[in-house]
């Protein structure tokens, strides 16, 4: 097969897929892919980062570190642009909040095309065990699931739990300090609306599968414990005896600071019934993120909480039809009027046929006459 991308190679060369320093477990293990997943801003890069260190590999070259996540994103570069371009195609934001947007992932997520660029992006990987990140993820599930099992990687999902405030609240902090108090309050309900959207299909879309969840109060009070979970759970193989306290890279790497953002339900102003139901979700998940619970209870009330969002969602939709129908009409009227005025100008600005004639007539009489 001809890759669309160059074989391994430094960092320098765009979509080169190389071993990332830390890797190298001490044992053994079957080939496996661990998908890492959650709403952004909610702790996926520490788990990411974590489990780098812990001798998983992540396809290089990575997304470099910014003011927004200082410490890293441990994202492949290549897996981020893929998704942006995939979502873009589509017209789905990553914490899109219609009930709707995941039929459209899933639906170019079954495209050949895209099968096909993504197995042979994978297809360089040698490495025992895996790891992906990108908060976009979870949209195209089936088409990481799939693909891997296709080329014989076991895939298997680690999911970041943060509180619904505080990964609003986070947001707030990182991307919309300069909004106006109206701005912000339409963010913080678009944002929550999104978070409970995401919650339901993230779990839904992983429900029968290897996986484990990870609250992020937990991986930064005690990551051996949250770590030692998720190994069990999904049978990973790591260059660390979680069960010891002995010193590791990764207890310079979490920061119980990195907690900086701590908000409650008090320092949001958002509708009531979506707060409820982002509480309910919440709550039913971190019954889901109990690996020794039934979580048969919890996953049939979020299935009943999916059918309660998608109502709500409908039902605002409802309420805004007409504002919406009119930012519709008037969006319409300026691209018209702005056609009419360029338009307007090309034809001024163009000479007409007749002045175009008259003027070469003259200028071939002018010639004729010259001696």
């Amino acid at each position: 097969m001809n890759h669309p991308w160059p074989p391994r190679g430094t960092p320098e060369q765009p979509g080169a897929l190389i071993l990332s320093p830390e890797a190298g477990p001490t044992t053994s293990a079957a080939n496996k892919l661990t998908i890492v997943t959650g709403s952004g801003r909610s702790g996926t890069s520490t788990v990411a980062g974590t489990l780098k260190m812990l001798g998983l590999s992540i396809p290089q070259p990575e997304v470099k570190a910014d003011s927004t996540n200082p410490r890293g994103f441990f994202e492949p570069r290549w897996v981020v642009d893929f998704h942006k371009r995939l979502l873009l195609e589509v017209g789905v934001a990553t914490l899109d909040a219609r009930p709707g947007a995941h039929a459209k992932t899933a639906r170019i997520g079954s495209r050949p095309r895209v099968r096909n660029e993504l197995r042979a992006w994978l297809e360089q990987a040698t490495e025992p065990q895996l790891v992906v990140k990108d908060p976009r993820t979870f949209w195209l599930k089936d088409l990481w699931r799939e693909t891997a099992e296709s080329l014989g990687l076991e895939t298997n999902f680690v999911t970041m739990l943060r509180h619904p405030t505080e990964v609003v609240g986070s947001r707030d902090t990182h991307y919309a300090q300069r909004l106006d108090p109206a701005r912000r309050k339409a963010r913080e309900t678009g944002n929550l609306a999104g978070w409970v959207n995401v919650a339901l299909v993230n779990e839904l879309a992983s429900r029968g599968e290897p996986r484990a969840f990870v609250h992020y109060e937990d991986l930064l009070a005690d990551w051996r414990a949250s770590l030692r979970r998720v190994v069990a759970t999904l049978d990973l193989q790591v260059n660390a005896d979680l069960d010891k306290a002995e010193p590791h890279p990764v207890d310079d790497f979490i920061d119980v600071t990195l907690h900086r953002v701590r908000v409650t339900w008090d320092d949001l102003d958002v509708p009531e019934p979506l707060r409820d139901l982002a509480e309910n979700v919440w709550q039913s998940l971190s019954e889901i993120a109990d690996p020794n619970a039934d979580h048969s209870a919890a996953s049939a009330r979020m299935d009943e909480y999916r059918d309660e969002y998608d109502a709500l969602h409908a039902y605002s939709l409802a309420l805004v039809h007409d504002a919406t129908a009119a930012r519709v009409r008037a969006a319409r009227a300026q691209t018209r009027r702005r056609v009419e005025d360029e338009l307007g100008d090309a034809q001024r600005a163009r000479p007409s046929l007749a002045r175009r004639v008259a003027r070469r007539g003259r200028s071939e009489w002018s010639k004729r006459r010259t001696p």
